[in-house]
């Protein structure tokens, strides 16, 4: 057996939750339980009415080694190679960022704009720039069955995450994917455009904590020497794209309320819209085109 691991479901629970109690992972009992019904292929309701449920030893030694690397430091979610968002079950890669409930409340922000403009206009486009594992865009289409959604990233592995994941929901023959730098080669004008960019400082990068320094790809996290630069980018060209009457909707970190809306500002836009996380921090930003 893996590592003396029990070859039965309920003791397999109990040795694994132990193993990561012991490495002081934060929430054991949760990740024993992801990684055991992952692996294992059964689900919570077997290890309650059939605890003496067999596990095959090759689900073991899977089990074994996802469990060491959840002691080494690595988040449960990219060792399992997806994670939930808004209700929808996303793959990651290497290249993604690990999509997180605070995104859903970009999401919730922009969602009644989107159904507006699909109950006025009959159609609703919206570009995601930096589209990762493209589950904002995608959370969006699944709300709304007449929006379209094109999905920009500088990673190709990216790209064909976000598609991969279009496809296994269902919304590939609303979305699209295009290799670009911001908006490098986009094309064409669309009534919302979304971001969830890299925000933070290039300074404070090392004291983030282990799990996202180390494992969420640097360049989904870099915002340059003040954490501002994609808002920069984003505020001065996005005009070009945007529909008239249309909303740009960005994710912030906590602090940077008033510096993103002074640069929005300086750009032209106007707030349409200030949205706080579960957590109670400022966290999305909506802005409207205020002069041509």
């Amino acid at each position: 057996m893996a590592d003396n691991l029990p070859g039965t479901l309920g003791p397999l629970l109990k040795a694994a939750r132990a193993r990561l109690a012991a490495a002081a992972v934060v929430d054991p009992a949760l990740d024993a339980r992801r990684i055991v019904e992952h692996l294992s292929g059964t689900t919570r309701t077997q290890a309650i009415a059939d605890p003496e449920c067999r596990v095959d030893a090759g689900a073991l030694a899977a089990i074994d080694a996802a469990l060491r690397r959840r002691i080494a430091g690595e988040p449960v979610h990219r060792i399992l190679g997806h994670r939930e968002f808004y209700g929808l079950r996303l793959s990651l890669s290497a290249e993604t960022l690990e999509p997180r409930p605070d995104t859903e409340t970009l999401v919730e922000a922009v969602l009644p704009f989107v159904k507006t403009t699909v109950e006025r206009q009959g159609e609703c486009r919206i570009l995601d720039l930096g589209t990762g594992t493209g589950a904002i865009a995608l959370a969006l289409l699944s709300a709304v069955p007449a929006a379209r959604a094109t999905g920009v990233d500088i990673s190709q592995d990216a790209l064909a995450t976000a598609m991969r994941n279009a496809r296994e929901l269902g919304l590939a023959s609303r979305f699209q994917v295009l290799k670009s730098d911001w908006f490098e080669k986009v094309f064409g004008r669309y009534h919302v455009i979304a971001a969830n960019p890299p925000y933070i400082a290039f300074i404070d990068i090392e004291n983030l904590q282990d799990e996202v320094r180390d494992f969420d790809p640097r360049q989904a996290l870099d915002g340059g020497v003040d954490g501002l630069s994609p808002y920069r980018v984003i505020a001065a060209e996005a005009a070009g794209f945007l529909e008239a009457e249309g909303r740009i909707a960005v994710e912030i970190g906590h602090t940077q309320r008033q510096e993103v809306t002074d640069i929005f500002s300086a750009a032209g836009y106007g707030s349409a819209g200030v949205f706080r996380d579960l957590g109670g921090n400022d966290r999305v930003l909506i802005f409207e085109l205020t002069k041509p």
